[in-house]
């Protein structure tokens, strides 16, 4: 196969197993995206960490890394690759998430955003071109084109505009991208484009939209503006929806989902790429995912546990310490017991979806899919 191609090796329902070769490498799907914001995983976990918990993808934040330290200085050092002493693929967004989560900051016009800055209140604009710019500087694997993420709920009219919108936006994200990708001193002229599907909760503009960007032969399709405020009902309806549109042969992402219960509901219905900072955000306040349900390690019952996390769990922090200790640093507000929960979260989603692309191999996926997506959601504090 050549560099750059997606081949969907096994369907199990709308479940599918596949794997995206990259320049970078292979990326077995599904898959989850170890969030590294400012090319970094938060709470002192280094790029080694991650290889030896089985992370194959790091997606990194685009708005953020121009703002600090900027993408000059990142290409002029060799681009995230080297930046961050990561040798596996990196996706990084467009900054269009900053236009739903900076609303009090930034005025929407066709030709992009401006913004205020969060760190010195100076004036920044960013639009298609200025995105992919800090995305090939970047030297990213997979960029992301820019688009509206619009909040939920939202008005039918104003959504339909802001769909329309993402669409001029993306051809010329394409433009722009295909002329980056052509000059001798881009780092990583190889980059993939994902086009970005936005609508809200709207199933007609969801599918017109759909239908829209599929016209241009992107390298992967991705789901955005979900997951900030619709109910878990709502997302899963515009997915049955929008999914049945998307390339068959192109990977599928669905942008900032989710839970470990989310993850196997999105495959159930055909996901293939998922991110999302709740592994990280969950594990500052002792809340991990086990095969057994959910723990909060800060919960008295755990006080005198000398069992790991998880005893089915083969991670850094299961393998050494004991459920009693980790909650004495988070009591004791140690940031080593933040970092064993993120280390544990983090290796959990990736054995997820390792055994997710097992049962779709075998053919198993629906019976995992009845069991996980009830088993994972519940709470495992009880009754020890």
């Amino acid at each position: 196969m050549s560099i750059n191609g997606f081949t969907l090796l096994k369907e199990d329902g709308a479940a599918r197993r596949g794997r995206l070769e990259t320049v970078c490498g292979a990326i077995e799907t599904p898959v989850f995206m170890n969030v590294a914001t400012a090319a970094a995983v938060r709470g002192g976990v280094s790029t080694d960490d991650l290889r030896s918990i089985g992370t194959s993808v790091a997606l990194c934040n685009t708005y953020h890394l121009n703002m600090r330290p900027g993408s000059e200085l990142i290409k002029k050092l060799g681009g995230l690759p080297k930046f961050m002493n990561w040798d596996r693929p990196i996706l990084t967004d467009s900054g269009g998430f900053q236009v739903f989560s900076l609303a009090k900051r930034r005025r929407i016009r066709e030709e992009g955003v401006y913004f205020t800055s969060y760190i010195d209140g100076s004036s920044i604009f960013m639009g298609p071109e200025e995105s992919m710019r800090v995305q090939s500087d970047l030297a990213s694997t997979i960029a992301m084109a820019f688009d509206e993420c619009v909040a939920n709920p939202a008005e039918h009219s104003y959504v339909a505009r802001s769909a329309e919108r993402t669409t001029r936006w993306l051809e010329r994200c394409i433009a722009e991208h295909e002329r980056l990708n052509s000059l001798p001193d881009t780092i990583n002229r190889r980059q993939m484009l994902f086009g970005i599907n936005q609508g809200g909760v709207y199933e007609d503009v969801r599918k017109a939209h759909m239908r829209a960007i599929a016209a241009f032969g992107m390298e992967g399709y991705a789901i955005g503006g979900l997951s900030v405020g619709e109910s878990a009902e709502d997302m899963y309806r515009i997915l049955e929806a929008v999914t049945p549109l998307m390339p068959k042969d192109k990977p599928r992402y669905l942008m900032g989902v989710g839970t470990p219960v989310n993850i196997v509901e999105g495959v159930y219905r055909g996901i293939d790429f998922f991110d999302c900072v709740f592994p990280l955000k969950g594990a500052q306040h002792g809340n991990v995912y086990t095969w057994e349900g959910r723990r909060r390690l800060l919960a008295r019952v755990y006080e005198e546990d000398s069992r790991p996390i998880s005893e089915s769990c083969s991670c850094p922090a299961c393998r050494s310490y004991s459920r009693a200790y980790i909650r004495h640093l988070l009591k004791a507000d140690e940031r080593l017991g933040m970092r064993l929960c993120i280390l544990h979260n983090l290796y959990f989603y990736n054995d997820l979806m390792a055994k997710i692309r097992e049962a779709v191999e075998a053919g198993t996926f629906a019976s995992f899919h009845e069991k996980y997506s009830v088993l994972l959601g519940v709470s495992a504090d009880g009754g020890i």
